[in-house]
């Protein structure tokens, strides 16, 4: 097997929630109890950011609690072997802190602050601690609010990761239910040569054809499934 293969892995909700990180979509459209309207909109920070700062702090002190799992530190040891690029939709640093070393995140990284003024996209800030308030300004003049994309709006890091995608060799999504736009249009990119692999349990209800490999398992039980089929599938 070549080192120089290039494997993008699609990673969601589903690898991090075998961290202990909820999902706002296994409680029926709510996030610790938050309709996400309420704490995931542009809408729901011009009417309440004191809320949407206080969410957000509490779940960053989930994920700075939150250790990686084998499912993690799996794609981390990938890089051994083959070119592994992860294209997240987690707001999490769990890929990060498991060592894997090219990383985009699709949706932002709670970890980081940025401006909440117009002109801000490009500058983040990393957040010491757990907790920013709308007291907390940018040298712009505006409040930080968390380095997150939400819900309504434009997903700036789309273009990077569709050039990485139809690049790849391979493509692995694992823990999302490709349900998700633009995101999942994704693991739909890359050449007619590109080998495509889900892993989730619930991959047989998914809307995909048979040009998918389909493990239905969790994250953890799916890379050691993963590991045992490389020298069958390349």
């Amino acid at each position: 097997m070549s080192n120089i293969l290039k494997i993008i892995v699609l990673s969601g909700a589903g690898i991090s929630a075998e961290s202990g990180i909820n999902t706002f979509r296994d409680t029926n459209g709510l996030w610790e109890n938050y309709a996400v309207e309420d704490v995931a909109t542009p809408e729901a920070w011009r009417k309440n950011p004191d809320l949407v700062q206080s969410f957000y702090n509490a779940r960053r002190k989930q994920v700075m609690e939150a250790q990686p799992n084998d499912a993690h530190r799996y794609f981390a040891r990938l890089e051994n072997r083959f070119d592994v690029h992860i294209v997240t939709q987690n707001i999490d640093d769990l890929h990060e802190r498991a060592g894997s070393s090219k990383i985009l995140h699709l949706h932002g990284n709670i970890r980081f602050a940025k401006s909440s003024g117009p002109n801000a996209e490009n500058t983040y800030f990393p957040i010491e601690g757990t907790d920013i308030t709308t007291e907390d300004l940018c040298s712009d003049g505006y409040p930080l609010r968390p380095h997150v994309v939400w819900f309504g709006e434009e997903v700036p890091m789309l273009e990077p990761a569709a050039e990485l995608c139809e690049a790849a060799d391979v493509i692995v999504v694992i823990g999302t239910s490709l349900q998700v736009y633009p995101a999942a249009s994704l693991a739909f990119l890359g050449k007619k040569s590109c080998i495509r692999i889900v892993i989730d349990p619930k991959v047989e209800e998914m809307q995909i054809g048979n040009e998918f490999i389909k493990l239905p398992y969790n994250a953890v039980e799916g890379v050691q499934v993963l590991d045992r089929l490389w020298e069958k599938i390349l």
